[in-house]
């Protein structure tokens, strides 16, 4: 196969050992830090837009965004990673549950950062009596960016990479396990499909929620931006899985496409297969939004 060299960035941007102990900054860490900034100030600048919010009221202030940005980055990380370690290597971490914590090593699932996010607003609202509504348009205007440089983050570190491919954009990927191609004579090339997440969840779908929310009056009608934050999420991460290598647990000689669930040649991925509900509940809120809410003019 030919394909583009995998460039040579290391995954640490620096690091320092005191006492015999390696401390170091990665690109994972500093892309989650950098998207959640700014994510805050995008949706910092909204709420400071009363006219785009129903009834020219936003739902929180500035001051009560920083506080619930506290509980949500914890959400996030505690969620991300014990999503992963559940949904896709529980018996790995069964075995060896003293690195559940080592996040730095990677391993971050979005659908368990999904729900520990969704805890989080949960609990704020309920506590600051919040409309619950309001505040998940804005957490979903502030989403994009983080998942975008996640998702870099995850190219630099050289995993979760896609399936092999001879397409001229491959990317040829270090490590015995990325080299592992059946029939491939030289290097093999396999999809850069963090890059096409990048591209879809982050980049494109953050764009149309920004137009949604300044320009096209989106805001207006509560769980519309959140509706379309799901569904574009959901349909972006299901059609990636296609190109997307499977979890080293769901592969076997009887299952090469590493399906979850699987019936006569068909079936979905353990990626598709928890996505699905987030797609659904994205398109239902959509229609609820659109039929039962009116939109309160600027």
């Amino acid at each position: 196969m030919t394909g583009i060299p995998f460039p040579d960035i290391s995954p640490e941007i620096f690091s320092v050992t005191i006492f015999g102990l390696h401390f170091a900054l990665r690109w994972y860490a500093l892309a989650y830090i950098v998207g959640i900034v700014i994510g805050w100030r995008i949706a910092v600048a909204a709420l400071k837009r009363p006219h785009l919010w129903a009834g020219g009221v936003p739902p929180m202030t500035p001051a009560q965004l920083e506080a619930l940005l506290t509980w949500i980055i914890l959400g996030i990380i505690a969620g991300g990673r014990l999503g992963y370690v559940l949904f896709y290597r529980p018996g790995y971490y069964l075995e060896t549950w003293w690195e559940i914590p080592a996040i730095w090593q990677g391993g971050m699932s979005f659908h368990g950062g999904f729900l520990g996010v969704t805890t989080a607003i949960l609990v704020f609202c309920w506590r600051e009596k919040a409309p619950l509504g309001g505040v998940a348009d804005a957490i979903a205007l502030a989403s994009p960016p983080a998942i975008l440089l996640g998702r870099i983050a995850n190219f630099i570190n050289a995993e979760l990479w896609g399936r092999p491919t001879t397409l001229p954009w491959g990317v040829i990927f270090p490590g015995e396990a990325a080299q592992d191609c059946p029939g491939a004579v030289d290097a093999c090339a396999r999809h850069p499909s963090q890059l096409y997440e990048a591209g879809l969840e982050g980049l494109l779908l953050g764009t149309l929620l920004i137009l949604l929310a300044f320009r096209w009056g989106a805001l207006r009608r509560r769980w519309l931006l959140t509706g379309v934050f799901l569904a574009g999420y959901g349909i972006a991460r299901f059609l990636v899985e296609f190109v997307r290598q499977p979890d080293a647990q769901f592969v076997s000689p009887g299952n090469p496409l590493g399906l979850a669930v699987h019936w006569n040649g068909w079936g979905l991925t353990m990626g598709q297969l928890l996505t699905l509900p987030i797609l659904l509940a994205g398109a239902l809120l959509i229609l609820w939004a659109r039929r039962r809410t009116r939109a309160v003019p600027a």
